[in-house]
């Protein structure tokens, strides 16, 4: 193995420090405001507070119902996940391994509506869900569980595309090894393939669970008060009077966890799911 010479790896190693200086300024902003009283967050910036208090996180559950904001997220994402992840599932396994009339249509189609941009879509499905609840009774506009449809048309086009490919770079002798052993289609799927492609499933469950939890604008027009979800509910510390900075960066470093945690917790994986089909 070749070392690179000595100028390369300075090089690399300021690169590498500018970009983690740029990237953590923003959270060191954050985490300073959320520590300061309004009025030093209003006043001329500072880094030092010159009265440290955690008051913002205790606020932060009075100011608005955030634990109302928190649980309709939790629910909508984990959800809008779960269902992306089964249907992905079901549906790369059958693109990759078997042959049907449609296939390169249906492949295709997938991938074109990653073409548009998600704003597109707002209209359209804001009169879909109005009219099928005008003319059958059920609330999908306003309710959970039209945003956890609306999510999931976002996360399934990509979900399915990047399975399909995790899933062509499992070999399909274990396939025909399981067939000989007497196991049916989904019963291979559940015992033989969902095993090996765990890191690509994981993968696709991030995606999907990153792309419900912070999006505002989908949020915003398809919930009402009580369906309102965190990206959404942060906007009530503002006031007509008022904006509560300090309740604002505390908010958002608590909502950030879950997502900073679990991706964290889940990094290799994902990375391994990423560049799997990518390498086959």
């Amino acid at each position: 193995m070749i070392n690179p010479p000595a100028s390369f790896r300075w090089l690399r190693r300021v690169v590498l420090l500018v970009l983690a200086v740029f990237t953590l300024t923003p959270v060191a902003v954050m985490l300073s405001s959320s520590l300061k009283p309004l009025r030093d967050v209003q006043g001329p910036w500072r880094w030092i507070p010159s009265e440290l208090t955690f008051r913002p996180y205790v606020d932060i559950w009075k100011t608005v119902p955030l634990a109302k904001y928190f649980t309709n997220s939790l629910i909508v994402a984990g959800s809008a996940t779960a269902l992306s992840v089964l249907i992905a599932l079901l549906a790369g396994y059958a693109v990759s391994r078997y042959r049907f009339r449609g296939k390169k249509v249906f492949t295709i189609t997938v991938l074109s509506t990653q073409m548009f941009p998600g704003i597109l879509f707002l209209l359209p499905l804001f009169l879909i869900f109005v009219n099928i609840g005008n003319s059958t009774g059920i609330a999908l506009y306003g309710s959970r569980s039209g945003l956890i449809l609306t999510y999931l048309t976002f996360s399934l086009p990509f979900s399915i595309w990047m399975l399909a490919g995790y899933l062509d770079s499992i070999p399909r002798d274990l396939d025909e090894a399981a067939a000989v052993d007497g196991c049916g289609p989904i019963r291979t799927l559940v015992q033989i393939i969902v095993p090996a492609a765990l890191p690509g499933i994981i993968a696709v469950a991030v995606y999907a669970f990153m792309t419900a939890w912070g999006e505002v604008l989908f949020a915003s027009v398809m919930t009402n008060d009580q369906t309102r979800t965190l990206a959404v509910g942060l906007q009530g510390y503002a006031t007509q009077t008022d904006v509560y900075w300090n309740q604002v960066m505390a908010a958002s470093l608590v909502v950030s966890l879950p997502v900073v945690a679990g991706f964290l917790l889940l990094q290799r994986y994902l990375v391994a799911g990423l560049t799997a089909g990518a390498v086959k």
